[in-house]
């Protein structure tokens, strides 16, 4: 199994958390198994995702989507989101 993680600002939690659990379907029809949030405690803006797959490929293929780009700013984040993938030992 493979995990990307995502952290990023965005400009309002509640906007950005409405369009996360919106893009959820179509999350899972790309690749996703699972997934959660977190905020950094005192920055409720600063949000930290991780994403769940089959594979390596398909963690990196869904990261390197337009859609999920897309989506990202229509949600609000701000400036340019950090991420890394991992393997589950």
């Amino acid at each position: 199994m493979a995990t990307l993680f995502v952290r990023h600002d965005v400009a309002d939690f509640d906007t950005w958390k409405r369009a996360y659990d919106a893009f959820d379907a179509e999350r899972r029809t790309m690749g996703v198994t699972g997934d959660g949030v977190y905020r950094t405690d005192g920055d409720p803006n600063n949000v930290t995702a991780y994403h769940d797959f089959d594979s390596m490929d398909a963690a990196k293929k869904f990261a390197a989507s337009d859609r999920l780009r897309e989506v990202m700013a229509e949600a609000g984040v701000q400036g340019e989101p950090t991420l890394w993938f991992g393997t589950r030992v």
